[in-house]
């Protein structure tokens, strides 16, 4: 692990520093260790505290931090792999930091030299960013009413509710995406982050999520109330979609990963089911049911799919990659395509496969003891999260018109 020295620009880490292959091996312990108890984490609704303090300490949350602050700056390929592995090991565990990678890559996009400064070290100290972003019973996704008010001498007041704030609860800081009004015209200000301290007065996070998949996400309700707000604690948002971006396309790559992630865990448990518990059936003249001809098909089907997911996550990845090493009009939208492409088949498979595991598991496999249907359940909320259907529309759009895909968060 990379020792860093002290100097102007750089600070002693807290949490280790790790390379590409450092991360990926401990990503792969954490993730058998996931795997262990994920059915009983689930089954119970154990929110995952514990875990997460072991996935701050271990330095995967600080891969992203920028070399210049004294981080391993990995690359998005990189960082996709970290997270299909974990998601393997349990997807709810998983998905809680991904609103932290997120805001780490907002920082990159929009914060000040002082408050990268000050952020990233908080994260190589270990912290955790959260989110606070979508609301419940607006217009849609991107219809945001929680809003900063001046209060004088550089100071703002945040009010608002939001839900679906996944990792808040387990936070150190939370970002609130809030439209920064003049007190002449409430409501329609540019959209901005505000970073606030999760005791901070005014902040109420309640765990009141009871989704029938990712049940350990905490991903509940954020009350903002008055919360006071210094200037130095807001980055514009609304500037990073006045020109080409890959924030839309980092986030949602992210999201790929976890479906991926899912579906593999879910062949892996079909696999090992049929293998050592599974009994076959009479007309096909075996003694295991792994011997089965239709099982073994429609086993080696979804190997073919989940491969395929895997291989276009790798290309998504890749796609931000180079984008971000040089950003136009052309390479943004490339990637914003590779990444719908990718978001797209995953959803599909993930669903998918979860569900055809018990078809190839046989009936003991949906005993409630075993919990299996936790991946389909997990698969299905998931993917919830952005319709795919929109994802093939700017593909096929693309496809036969060259339309570009549009430059928002979604891609």
């Amino acid at each position: 692990m990379t020792a860093l020295g002290l100097t102007a620009d750089r600070v002693a880490s807290a949490v280790p520093v790790l390379s590409r292959d450092e991360a990926l091996e401990v990503a792969g312990e954490i993730a058998a260790e996931l795997a262990a108890t994920s059915l009983e984490r689930d089954r119970d609704r154990v929110l995952p505290e514990r875990e997460l303090d072991r996935l701050s300490a271990s330095g995967l949350l600080a891969v992203t931090v920028p070399s210049e602050h004294g981080g391993a700056d990995l690359s998005v390929e990189d960082l996709v792999e970290v997270f299909r592995v974990l998601a393997s090991g349990d997807p709810s565990v998983a998905q809680v930091p991904h609103s932290h990678f997120v805001y780490v890559n907002a920082l990159r996009h929009q914060g000040t030299p002082e408050q990268q400064w000050f952020f990233f070290r908080e994260v190589l100290a270990g912290k955790r960013f959260g989110n606070a972003q979508s609301e419940t019973g607006t217009k849609h996704v991107r219809d945001i009413r929680t809003t900063l008010v001046p209060a004088g001498q550089g100071r703002w007041t945040l009010s608002g509710t939001k839900g679906y704030s996944t990792g808040a609860l387990f936070a150190d800081w939370i970002p609130v995406l809030a439209r920064r009004d003049t007190l002449a015209a409430p409501g329609t200000g540019p959209l901005h982050v505000a970073w606030v301290e999760r005791h901070a007065p005014g902040v109420t996070v309640t765990d009141d999520w009871n989704g029938m998949g990712q049940r350990t996400t905490a991903s509940g309700t954020v009350r903002l109330d008055q919360v006071e707000v210094h200037a130095d604690r807001i980055t514009p948002y609304h500037l990073t979609f006045e020109g080409p971006q890959t924030y839309g396309a980092f986030a949602q790559v992210l999201h790929a990963a976890l479906d991926v992630g899912i579906a593999r865990a879910a062949l892996t448990e079909a696999t090992d089911f049929v293998r050592t518990t599974s009994r076959p059936y009479p007309d096909a003249g075996v003694d295991r049911a792994a011997d089965d001809p239709l099982v073994v098909q429609a086993i080696g089907r979804m190997e073919l799919d989940v491969r395929a997911s895997e291989a276009l996550l790798r290309e998504a990845a890749r796609a931000v990659d180079r984008a971000n090493a040089d950003l136009d009009a052309g390479s943004a939208a490339d990637a914003s395509l590779a990444v719908a492409a990718a978001r797209a088949h995953s959803a599909h498979v993930s669903v998918d496969v979860a569900s055809r595991l018990f078809e190839v598991a046989g009936t003991r496999s949906a005993l409630s003891t075993l919990n299996l249907d936790r991946h389909w359940r997990n698969a299905r909320t998931h993917t919830l999260h952005d319709p795919a259907a929109w994802k093939v529309q700017h593909l096929g759009r693309h496809a036969l018109d060259g339309t570009p895909p549009p430059n928002h968060a979604q891609l």
